[in-house]
């Protein structure tokens, strides 16, 4: 039977708890017992993907004391439930069922009389089957002419996965000859976003898609009347460049707006769909659905992984359990996500959202406040950018911030240069090397101002090649991550209230429905 505790009511969690700076990871990390370390820390994943956490202040004892909270916190247990349907979303009342876009992983889930796997493929198969009259011209515009450019239209969780997922793909899809259409991506209310992109695009070649699961997304319906104005301007008709994502009961659905819909539900929530037709249309036509499959087979193997009971065998259990222990035993505020490759630049924004507004809790799944911290702040760069930016406070400021680092051993444009007896890619992967050895011992120096005292934490997923699967896996490592960390700081991951107080008070902005200070700011920014 399922139990939900707050994490400080387990035993486990005091005997964790006791074992706070038990290891002094510049002495672990230097010499052989550092090399030794290396080669023991390492989880294999899915995508062809390792997790290795050899640069973590973990030693065996830890691990065991983990493992044991992992039990005691029933996180097995509790992914089992989310997977075959059971109400986990408390706050909303829902089911939580994004793994069901890319696998069964349990019992088939029947919810309001239909099986939702079957009911996902079936969208993603007429997205696909939609794409393909795309790319073969039996869909066109109204010269007959072939779409060449995608626009997806959405905010949060329906613009930061899909926008993140193609810029990690475009140079790889470039080199295997698979980009079909490029894609761009419309979504801040600022009326700048919009008008830039509708600027460097041949709108009358273009297709938009308008993502937006309630239909009645302020910021997107906003963007969708400045695109439909624009085409309308070049005298095309709106509704033959206009596809949306949406779910079937908004007023989207059945819009003769539309050449087509794809649907959704709300079992699952936007920082979670890009697994879903709201990553599934743009990705499809950007680079052919075979493309979007192998993404969903990446993310899948990794969520058959995360079933693992033993947490050494599931690098996202594993992952979450790390940093609920440098969270709460170790106190630390931060996560730094620092991707050492380009095509991940957005990814570290993807997963603001995905951890953020997922565990950015301050009361449990019951509504009750808890009495210990929870989600950390996440932010990051791509290397070697953030290494000229803001690592000056990772090496030598007073916070220590855990780092998650990504590299892969293979660019994917098939390009490099040789300088000075080394590719770029070699400088690259060089650099990530020196930062992890730098944060974890450090560097004395007669000059405090070039001294570093190391026991920086980090970790690194690693891989051959960014390709469609180890993306798949990647992403659905961090989704797993989220989720059993929620679970075990007792928290609905899968609600965001948090983001709706503004919109009320915005949409009272625009009524003129103000008054005291919130009329005075309206006033001021001449509303």
């Amino acid at each position: 039977m399922i139990t939900w505790k707050n994490l400080d009511s387990l035993a486990s969690y005091s005997k964790l708890a006791a074992l706070k700076d038990r290891v002094n990871l510049p002495e672990a990390m230097s010499g052989e017992s550092g090399a030794e370390r290396v080669a023991k820390y390492s989880v294999p994943m899915a995508g062809g993907l390792a997790y290795n956490f050899a640069a973590k202040a973990v030693d065996d004892t830890v691990l065991e004391a983990l493992g044991e909270l992992a039990a005691e916190a029933q996180l097995t247990e509790k992914f089992a439930a989310l997977y075959n349907g059971e109400m986990i979303n408390t706050g909303e009342k829902r089911l939580v069922l994004h793994q069901l876009t890319r696998g069964q992983l349990g019992d088939a889930v029947i919810a309001d009389g239909t099986d939702k796997r079957a009911f996902y493929v079936g969208e993603q198969k007429k997205a696909a089957a939609f794409a393909e009259k795309v790319h073969g011209g039996e869909i066109t515009n109204a010269a007959g002419e072939k779409f060449t450019t995608v626009v997806q239209i959405g905010i949060g969780g329906s613009d930061l996965g899909p926008r993140a997922m193609y810029l990690a793909l475009e140079n790889w899809a470039r080199q295997t000859n698979t980009l079909k259409m490029e894609a761009r991506f419309i979504s801040n209310v600022d009326p700048d976003d919009a008008a830039s992109v509708l600027k460097t695009i041949d709108v009358a070649h273009s297709l938009f898609v308008l993502v937006s699961k309630s239909g009645t997304t302020l910021e997107t319906l906003t963007n969708e009347s400045f695109v439909k104005d624009a085409l309308r301007n070049l005298g095309l008709d709106p509704s033959k460049h206009m596809v949306a994502v949406t779910s079937e009961t908004s007023p989207l659905a059945k819009s003769s707006d539309y050449l087509a819909a794809f649907f959704m539900d709300d079992y699952i929530g936007g920082r979670y769909s890009s697994t879903s037709c709201v990553g599934g249309a743009v990705l499809s036509l950007a680079f052919g659905p075979e493309v979007f499959d192998r993404f969903l087979k990446g993310a899948h193997d990794a969520d058959v992984t995360a079933k693992e009971t033993d947490i050494r065998k599931n690098p996202a259990m594993l992952d979450a359990l790390i940093g609920v222990y440098e969270r709460n035993v170790l106190g630390y505020p931060a996560t730094a996500v620092l991707p050492y490759s380009q095509a991940l630049s957005r990814f570290p924004a993807h997963l603001q959202q995905l951890d953020m507004e997922s565990n950015g809790k301050h009361v449990n799944r019951f509504g009750d406040p808890v009495n210990y911290v929870t989600g950390p702040v996440i932010f990051g760069e791509p290397g070697t950018n953030g290494q000229h930016s803001f690592y000056q406070l990772l090496h030598q400021g007073t916070d220590i911030v855990p780092l998650q680092f990504v590299g892969f051993r293979q660019n994917q444009a098939g390009m490099d240069v040789d300088i000075q007896g080394s590719t770029s890619q070699q400088k690259l992967c060089a650099n990530v090397a020196a930062q992890i050895m730098a944060f974890a011992c450090g560097k004395q120096d007669a000059n405090p101002n070039k001294s570093f005292d190391g026991g920086r934490p980090s970790s690194i997923i690693i891989g051959e090649q960014l390709t469609p699967e180890a993306l798949g896996a990647l992403l659905a490592h961090f989704e797993n991550k989220v989720m059993f960390q929620g679970f075990c700081w007792n928290l609905n991951s899968f609600d965001q209230e948090g983001v709706q107080l503004g919109k009320v008070l915005a949409k009272r902005v625009l009524a003129h429905e103000t008054d005291g200070a919130l009329k005075a700011y309206s006033d001021l920014l001449a509303i």
